[in-house]
């Protein structure tokens, strides 16, 4: 059980990482910690009216993150879902980040860990997977699903077979 006195001492220490958090995170941080503060209790998005399926592309919280892993507010592809969590793609449609992706016929020196899905349906730009960040979440995460690719489609085969690369290939560093 927390005391008083280690409360006040947590909640004095958060607020002063909140003032040293880089100025282009702060909000962000802050959003991501309303909605855990509002979602983390329940067992999944079907709890708040969200029912995500294979193909979904979806606005998710991913929280914060370490160094070379998505975090905060980002669309995600859901590849799969399992006993109430989805394996989700993060994803960008940050155009430096799209520059450097992998193609086999116009980036072919790409970085393989970044895919390229083109603009899709509803989204506003071309859009990239960061294929070494996929991960399960708690539904719950989702906050609006925005469109889908259809899972019987082309690309959403390559990308199955690209992250089934990653699972198969031994440890590449770029």
């Amino acid at each position: 059980m927390c005391t008083k006195n280690q409360w006040q001492n947590y909640i004095q220490a958060k607020n002063e990482v909140y003032l040293n958090i880089m100025r282009q995170n702060y909000e962000k941080n802050l959003i991501s910690e309303a909605n855990w503060v509002i979602r983390s209790h329940y067992g999944s998005g079907e709890e708040i009216g969200l029912k995500v399926k294979p193909g979904d592309i979806c606005f998710i919280d991913f929280g914060q993150s370490y160094l070379n892993e998505m975090g905060y507010q980002h669309f995600g592809l859901i590849l799969a879902v399992y006993h109430k969590k989805a394996l989700v793609i993060p994803m960008t449609s940050n155009e430096i980040t799209y520059a450097k992706a992998y193609d086999a016929k116009d980036n072919p020196n790409g970085k393989k860990n970044l895919m390229r899905i083109g603009k899709i349906h509803k989204l506003v730009k071309p859009s990239v997977l960061f294929l070494n960040d996929f991960r399960f979440i708690n539904t719950a995460r989702v906050i609006d699903i925005t469109t889908s690719i259809s899972i019987r489609s082309a690309l959403f085969k390559s990308i199955k077979e690209r992250i089934q690369e990653i699972l198969t290939t031994p440890n590449i560093e770029e």
